[in-house]
C-alpha cells in the first residue's frame, strides 16, 4: 500500500480536481470538509451517492438519483426500546402529543418513538393547565406549545426539551392571541403559526425563533380569515391545509419560511373540504390524514411539497375513531397518526400509498385526544 500527503490537486483555473476511483481511503486527525451550497443551489446532474453540505438546513445530504436526502439521524438519549412490552421507549425520532380537547381538557404530554411501535409513554404536564387546540412547532432539540384553549383563548407560549422527560416551561407570549386552531410549521430555525379563532376567526401568520424565549413577531396573511389549516413542510416551504372560515374549505396555500410575506395559493384538497386535519410531512411529501367535515372523515391524501397543485388520495385510517381532530407526527420515513374519538395510533410508511397500520394506543388521555398539539424531531422542515 501507497500513501501519498498532498494539500491540493487542482486544474489550471483552480475550480476543479481530478477523479479518484477504486478503492480510495482517506484518513485524517481532524476532518474532511465536503463540498457546501444552498438549497437553491442543489446540482442535478451528478450520480447517486453524492454528498454535500446544505448551508441552508447546516445538514448533510446526498443525492439518491432522483432528489435530494438528508442524513437521518438519532438520539442516542432517548431511552431503551421497549416494545415488547407494548410501549415505544426505543431510540430513534420522538413524536409528542401536548393537550387535548377531548373527552375534556387535558394537562398531558404524551410521547412514542415513530420508529418503534407500542403504546405511548407519560412525558409531563403543560404548565399553563389543561388545553386544548394548541399548535405545535419544533427543532431537532426543542418543541414548543403555542396558544390553545384552556379556559379562555390564550396567547401563551411554552417549551419542552424533546430528548427529555418533565413538564414545559412558560416563555414569551404570542404577539396576537391565536387562541385554538392555528395551523403550524417549522424549519430548523423557526415556528410560524397561521389564523386560528380567538373568538373571532384570524389571517394573521406569526413566527418565532425556536432557539430564543421570546414572543413571535408578524410575517403575513393568509388570504382569508381561517381557524384549522393544518401544515406540511419542507425545509425551505411550509403549505397550510383545508380549515374553516366558517365553512369547511379545500384550500391549500403555501408560504417560503426564512421570508416574511403573506401566504400563496398552491392548490386544492381533492376529497373534502374538511378543517383540523392530522398533517405531518418529511422533507418531500406531506401526509394529510383524517379532518373534521360535517360528517368527520378518515380519509389520507398526500402533497408534493416542492410543486404546485392539488392534493391525491393516499389510503384511509382504517382504525376504528381515528378520525376527525386527529394529530400527527413524523420521522422521514414514517407518519404517526393519533386520536380523534378514540385513544388509537396508526401509522403509514410516507413514500408509499396505502391504508393505515395500527400503532398502538394513546395512555395518559386514554378514551380519546382530540385537537392535541403535536411535536416531532424528525419533521420534514429540518
Amino acid at each position: 500500500m501507497s500513501e501519498a500527503r498532498i494539500n491540493r490537486i487542482s486544474n489550471e483555473k483552480g475550480d476543479g480536481g481530478p477523479s479518484l476511483s477504486g478503492i480510495t481511503t482517506f484518513s485524517g486527525l481532524n476532518y474532511f470538509v465536503p463540498p457546501k451550497g444552498t438549497t437553491a443551489e442543489r446540482p442535478s446532474d451528478c450520480p447517486p451517492g453524492s454528498i454535500r453540505f446544505n448551508t441552508d438546513s447546516a445538514h448533510l445530504e446526498y443525492w439518491d438519483g432522483l432528489q435530494w436526502l438528508e442524513f437521518e439521524a438519532t438520539n442516542d438519549e432517548l431511552g431503551i426500546s421497549n416494545n415488547a412490552a407494548g410501549t415505544s421507549g426505543g431510540l430513534g425520532h420522538r413524536g409528542i402529543f401536548a393537550g387535548a380537547y377531548a373527552p375534556g381538557r387535558s394537562d398531558t404530554i404524551e410521547y412514542v418513538t415513530i420508529s418503534t411501535l407500542g403504546n405511548s409513554l407519560d412525558f409531563g404536564n403543560l404548565v399553563g393547565g389543561t388545553s386544548g387546540g394548541g399548535a405545535g412547532t419544533s427543532d431537532r432539540t426543542r418543541g414548543w406549545h403555542l396558544g390553545g384553549n384552556p379556559s379562555s383563548y390564550t396567547n401563551q407560549m411554552q417549551f419542552i426539551t424533546i430528548a427529555s422527560t418533565g413538564n414545559s416551561t412558560d416563555a414569551g407570549d404570542l404577539s396576537t392571541t391565536a387562541g385554538a386552531h392555528p395551523g403550524a410549521v417549522s424549519s430548523s430555525t423557526r415556528g410560524i403559526i397561521a389564523g386560528g379563532i380567538n373568538p373571532t376567526f384570524l389571517s394573521v401568520i406569526q413566527y418565532h425563533t425556536i432557539q430564543s424565549t421570546g414572543g413571535s413577531v408578524t410575517f403575513g396573511d393568509l388570504s382569508a380569515p381561517r381557524r384549522g389549516a393544518s401544515g406540511v413542510m419542507s425545509s425551505t416551504r411550509g403549505v397550510f391545509c383545508g380549515g374553516a372560515e366558517p365553512a369547511f374549505v379545500d384550500t391549500l396555500e403555501y408560504i417560503t419560511m426564512s421570508t416574511l410575506g403573506n401566504a400563496i395559493s398552491f392548490g386544492e384538497l381533492s376529497l373534502e373540504d374538511r378543517s383540523n386535519i392530522g398533517c405531518c410531512s418529511n422533507s418531500t411529501r406531506g401526509i394529510l390524514a383524517g379532518g373534521r367535515t360535517p360528517a368527520d372523515t378518515s380519509h389520507i391524501e398526500f402533497l408534493t411539497i416542492a410543486t404546485t397543485g392539488n392534493s391525491q388520495d393516499f389510503g384511509d385510517l382504517v382504525q376504528t375513531g381515528l378520525d376527525g381532530d386527529v394529530g400527527a407526527v413524523s420521522s422521514p420515513t414514517r407518519a404517526v397518526i393519533s386520536g380523534g374519538v378514540s385513544n388509537v395510533i396508526a401509522y403509514v410508511t410516507i413514500a408509499s400509498t396505502g391504508d393505515s397500520t395500527d400503532f398502538g394506543d394513546l395512555t395518559q388521555n386514554s378514551s380519546a385526544s382530540q385537537e392535541p398539539a403535536c411535536i416531532s424531531n424528525g419533521h420534514g422542515g429540518l
